[in-house]
């Protein structure tokens, strides 16, 4: 029998600030996929590194582990000013090409311009 693909959901149930983000970041290395599938730019972490901070809203945490997959799925709503500034803030630390390949958009997430 092949091996069956695991699949697993870190989910909230109060109002935030639950550390759902630093959850994601530790238990990432044992997957290959990580997924946001709801919420906006108003929600968030901050990650410290090496004394270097990156602000994430959209963007899911496992940033920061290079061969994990990023999805922002169709729950999500994508506000692409902030996305662009996240991005901006991740290739500065990570370089250039620290997302080519590896963050998605579903073409159902909500895009708004929050400009």
């Amino acid at each position: 029998m092949a091996d069956t693909p695991k699949i697993e959901a870190l989910l909230g149930l109060q109002w935030g600030d639950e550390g759902k983000g630093k959850w994601i970041d530790v238990l990432a290395p044992d997957y290959d996929i990580v997924a946001r599938f709801q919420g906006g730019a108003n929600a968030g972490h901050t990650l410290s590194v090496n004394g270097h901070k990156i602000v994430l809203h959209q963007i899911p945490s496992a940033v920061l582990h290079p061969n994990i997959q990023l999805f922002i799925g169709d729950g999500a709503v994508v506000d692409i000013h902030a996305l662009r500034k996240e991005i901006q803030s991740v290739t500065k630390y990570m370089g250039e090409n620290a997302l080519k390949g590896r963050l998605f958009i579903s073409g159902g997430a909500h895009v708004i311009n929050s400009v």
